[in-house]
């Protein structure tokens, strides 16, 4: 099979710049463009060289249909407004979507459901091979423990970030729902102070710290009567994201029209 030709989506930004390097060091993908919004300050800009790589030969456009249409699939790690867009521009050209980005709102994500009718859509709100088997891991101790155990979420990020809590720490609070068989949109807690009252048995909460340069750091906690279980995943370099997003988008090549996530690609749908 020839190497799967992919567009990085937000190729100037800092997880773009990380996958067009990961795609030149990955076998089986190859770089088919790189897009970025009108009026972006790399628009025209060698990709090769936005990655500290050297010249490619690929200039950064905003053209993404012309590129659709000589390519296998997208790769998004951008914004939830240019992702809708993207999923639906993904469909009509039937190629494979692998979807990083964050803070999406329900209606996004209803959206994004209905591009997946006629597109292969991988999306997760982490990419890391690490923090999906943690993610499996949450909803199994979720499940062998009761209510006596209280879970709380706390996630640490870089101060640039945008959104919150992050959508990895999301993704760990719906694996500890689907473990203890409860709806997330019903149980979680965010953002406590003042006079909050006594924490609700049951309740899954949510604390988000911002500073400096950090990665992704995630821990979740099951404290119980005089004991306390913690699951933590540190991520250390974005390529982790990269390398996770590219392994989703080759194993979605071959897959027929639908909604995935990580848990799919890594076999952990029944974990």
């Amino acid at each position: 099979m020839s190497d799967m030709r992919l567009i990085v989506a937000g190729a100037g930004g800092r997880m773009g710049r990380t996958l067009i390097a990961a795609i030149a060091a990955t076998d089986g993908a190859t770089l088919a463009g790189a897009i970025e919004a009108n009026g972006s300050a790399v628009i025209g800009r060698d990709a090769g060289e936005l990655a500290g790589l050297g010249p490619n030969g690929i200039k950064v456009t905003s053209d993404v249909a012309a590129l659709l249409a000589e390519a296998d699939g997208v790769i998004d790690f951008t914004i939830p407004a240019a992702t809708v867009v993207l999923a639906e521009l993904t469909a009509q050209a039937g190629r494979v979507h692998v979807i990083g980005t964050t803070g999406c709102t329900p209606e996004d994500d209803a959206l994004i459901a209905t591009a997946a009718e006629r597109a292969t859509i991988v999306k997760s709100g982490n990419m890391s091979l690490g923090v999906n088997l943690l993610a499996a891991l949450v909803k199994r101790v979720a499940k062998a423990l009761d209510d006596d155990f209280d879970i709380e979420i706390v996630e640490t990020h870089h101060n640039r970030k945008i959104d919150a809590p992050s959508g990895t720490a999301l993704l760990l609070g719906q694996a500890a729902a689907e473990g203890r068989g409860v709806d997330l949109t019903q149980r979680s807690v965010r953002g406590r102070d003042g006079m909050t009252g006594a924490r609700q048995r049951g309740d899954i909460g949510f604390a988000a710290l911002r500073g400096g340069t950090v990665v992704g750091d995630h821990t979740v906690m099951f404290a119980g009567p005089a004991e306390r279980v913690e699951l933590t995943h540190k991520a250390e370099d974005r390529m982790i994201f990269a390398r996770g997003a590219l392994k989703a988008a080759l194993w979605a090549r071959d897959k027929k029209p639908g909604l995935y996530s990580m848990a799919d690609v890594l076999g952990l749908g029944d974990v």
